[in-house]
């Protein structure tokens, strides 16, 4: 929307109050900016807080709130993370304006309110006024992972709460009379309790409801509906399911409107109840998206979600809302997005229902690609529950595959890669994965029919028995989690994976690509190169699409193969301690050297539970890939 406001790290997009001709835009690293509401608009500094800030991962500057009268006391308040005991401190602060919305003074600060924090995360930070004129503060539980300390259920702390509190009856701040704990039995400020770590909450201007994102801790994302006087549930429970204690039935836990699975690293950020003008159909639908998966899903209180946009392509780390009640997303990389009705949606949602229809398949026999294709074959496959698999590729009339330095290939809009499973000689799923021509990547699955005549196109992901066997289709939101920006969104398509077999020659000589591009063959797991190297190959297809530099997880590890990369030490696993969970063995390591029992990589492919990887896309373990990972990690004699 505002191409001059190219600003990272954003946070918080909002308006002052009733005054649409301007926008503030709050960045983690500590400066806010202004600009006008115009296409061609340029920001300024409206505050610059950086000195003030303790900075980590979560920290920094993460809230900001306009006075309801501002127009007439000219108070903003912002929220940030500053030394002070502890890790550090969090501080909601109030500023004024000099100059009617053009710049805070900083030598204005009055602080309304400390909080220290015992570490560095789960901070959450942000702050609104909400219709009844008290300022709300969410807080997460206090950082670490698990909650160690209990904060969730302790309500004599406000750590991993909505607090609620009236900055105008008193200096500081006074507290609401029907507040829980306002007569005592905990602390005054909190509003409700029992969350992880609230990651932009906002009100529904209509009905004055309160929602927001908790971010999970390893397997549910969640979206509240926050009550007064309400008890999320955590650590007790993670979503709704129990987490530190089962059962966890107890009543007064209350459940999320929504949940999503983390498929190995996701991250909520709440946004807003819609209601604009744009998007009708929409109107009384709370709208949310993931930080790392991308998806856009929309949730009405007692509704099923619904995916509106399989992977927006952005890393939005917030949402704004203009006073006309349209949404806007703000990218963390830089960028500020608005929300639109999709024009194209017949071409980009609504694909043909049959796969014969695409144009994707040859008509005659849809098991197969038309002429125009380019089929090819990679050196690593990546497991699927023991289906083999044909692949073949459609660019547009004209276009070409780009190599970047790193040997991914980009492919063009327009471009269609296509997948067949086939278990025995059975057809069971054909995936398109999509270029749109909007510069949108989704993923759509195709289910067979019995006879294997045609496929019939999925609007959600789902289970379906074939004999003893159980196929798993993905959604398309899964698909896109795996399918991740920083792997290229093809993974397969790599110099190391196709070069094989005189395939690169061929494929220039039949202009998709404009040359041949320099790079080794990533080894084949069948073949005589050295155990290590085969190890890594298995883990580069089977992992490195999250696990690697820039990628979604936030987990230890480079899995990524490389040939420069000769020993584990490069790889960032060998005996570091694992950040999300031992699986209940002590002193267990991501990789223990020459004990496979003690590696938690090794644990994770054996496991049954939730605990298991990869979590997506697989419903039967990879024996002969576990093995090897198993035959690498006892061969280690030590971690160099």
């Amino acid at each position: 929307m505002f191409p001059n406001v190219d600003v990272e790290a954003g946070v918080v997009l909002t308006q002052r109050p009733g005054d649409a001709s301007r926008w503030y835009l709050a960045t983690q690293s500590g400066v806010v900016y202004s600009f006008a509401n115009e296409a061609d608009a340029v920001p300024s500094v409206f505050i610059d807080v950086t000195d003030k800030l303790a900075t980590a991962s979560e920290a920094g500057l993460l809230g900001l709130a306009f006075h309801p009268q501002f127009a007439s006391n000219g108070y903003v308040y912002l929220s940030f993370t500053t030394p002070g005991a502890g890790a550090f401190t969090s501080r909601v602060a109030r500023y004024h304006s000099d100059d009617d919305g053009l710049s805070l003074n900083p030598a204005s600060e009055t602080v309304i309110f400390d909080l220290t924090q015992p570490y560095t995360n789960h901070n959450g930070g942000d702050i609104h006024f909400g219709p009844d004129g008290f300022l709300y503060i969410g807080f997460g539980d206090g950082g670490s992972k698990e909650d160690p300390n209990g904060h969730g259920q302790n309500t004599d702390t406000l750590l991993g709460s909505m607090l609620r509190i009236d900055v105008d009856g008193a200096s500081p701040y006074a507290i609401p009379a029907d507040n829980p704990f306002a007569a005592g039995g905990g602390a005054p400020e909190i509003f409700a309790w029992g969350l992880r770590n609230p990651w932009r909450f906002s009100f529904d201007r209509e009905t004055g409801d309160l929602w927001a994102g908790d971010v999970g801790q390893y397997d549910w994302e969640e979206v509240d509906r926050i009550r007064l006087g309400g008890n999320y549930g955590w650590n007790l429970k993670e979503g709704a399911h129990c987490f530190a204690v089962d059962p966890c039935d107890q009543p007064e836990l209350i459940d999320p409107v929504a949940a999503y699975a983390n498929p190995d690293d996701a991250s909520v950020v709440g946004g807003y109840v819609y209601r604009g003008a744009a998007m009708p159909e929409l109107i009384g639908s709370y709208l949310y998206t993931d930080f790392y998966l991308g998806t856009i899903w929309a949730v009405v209180e007692g509704g099923e979600p619904s995916v509106l946009l399989g992977s927006s392509g952005h890393a939005f780390g917030a949402f704004g809302e203009d006073l006309n009640g349209e949404l806007y997303g703000v990218d963390y990389g830089g960028g500020i997005w608005r929300l639109d009705p999709n024009a194209n949606a017949g071409v980009a949602s609504d694909l043909p229902t049959s796969l014969r229809a695409t144009g994707c398949v040859d008509a005659d026999d849809p098991t197969q690609p038309p002429a125009s294709a380019l089929r090819y074959e990679i050196n690593v496959p990546f497991w699927s529950d023991g289906a083999d698999k044909s692949r073949w590729l459609h660019l547009a009339e004209g276009e070409s595959i780009t190599v970047e330095a790193d040997g991914d290939w980009s492919l063009p809009p327009g471009s269609v890669a296509v997948k067949l499973f086939t278990l025995g000689d059975r057809p069971v799923e054909t995936r398109l994965l999509v270029h749109h021509d909007d510069g949108r990547w989704a993923g759509y699955s195709y289910a067979w029919n019995e006879d294997g005549s045609d496929a019939q196109l999925l609007r959600d992901g789902e289970v379906r028995s074939f004999g003893a066997q159980q196929w798993l289709y993905p959604s398309r939101a899964e698909c896109m989690s795996c399918h991740t920006r920083a792997a290229g969104i093809s993974l397969g398509l790599e110099t190391g994976q196709l070069q094989r077999d005189g395939q690169l020659e061929d494929l220039v000589a039949r202009g998709g690509l404009g040359s041949v591009p320099v790079g080794d063959a990533l080894p084949r797991l069948d073949g005589d190169a050295p155990l290590e190297d085969r190890a890594r190959a298995y883990l580069h297809a089977n992992c490195s699409h999250c696990h690697r530099a820039a990628g979604p997880s936030n987990t230890p590890g480079n899995y990524r193969y490389d040939r420069y990369l000769v020993d584990p030490a490069e790889i960032g696993v060998c005996g570091v301690p694992p950040v999300a969970g031992d699986l209940g063995v002590p002193g267990a390591l991501i990789v223990a050297p020459g004990d496979p029992s003690s590696s938690v990589l090794s644990l994770r492919l054996h496991a049954d539970d939730e605990n298991r990887m990869p979590q997506l896309g697989s419903l039967i373990h990879d024996d002969a890939g576990i093995a090897l990972i198993d035959a690498w990690i006892t061969a280690l004699v030590g971690c160099p």
